[in-house]
């Protein structure tokens, strides 16, 4: 179940939605990770310990700053955090936004937990690979 991943650091979640938020926590936290909640892009930012944060789960809209201006923020600074965006308000154009600016998933809510773990994973171990590299 991907056990040698799941111990690596911190799942952050992204999304203005409180129940949506602590009920990825806790698939998060089921699953093995260490999940952290943020309701919003700003409060993400301004987090002063999360450098251990290996994937960034996002909700598009947001209070404030959105998703997508976190994401091109992310970009400017070289971060390689893989992000896995989580939105009900988007559409193929969107998609293919994010995912050309290098998000490693785009997934639509209601999202099922094994369909938004299996994307984590794989953004985890493409990342991994990448830093092997």
């Amino acid at each position: 179940m991907g056990e040698t991943l799941t111990d690596a650091g911190i799942i952050a979640i992204v999304d203005d939605d409180e129940p949506l938020r602590e009920a990825l926590g806790s698939v998060m936290k089921a699953a093995g990770f260490s999940p952290r909640t943020f309701a919003s892009a700003e409060e993400f930012l301004a987090c002063n310990d999360c450098d251990d944060t290996v994937c960034l789960i996002l909700d598009v809209r947001l209070p404030g700053m959105s998703g997508i201006e976190l994401q091109k923020r992310l970009s400017k600074t070289n971060s390689r955090l893989p992000i896995v965006f989580v939105t009900a308000h988007g559409d193929a154009t969107l998609r293919d936004s994010v995912m050309r600016a290098g998000a490693a998933a785009f997934l639509y809510k209601p999202v099922r937990s094994d369909a938004l773990l299996k994307e984590i994973r794989r953004a985890l171990e493409q990342g991994s690979a990448n830093n092997q590299l």
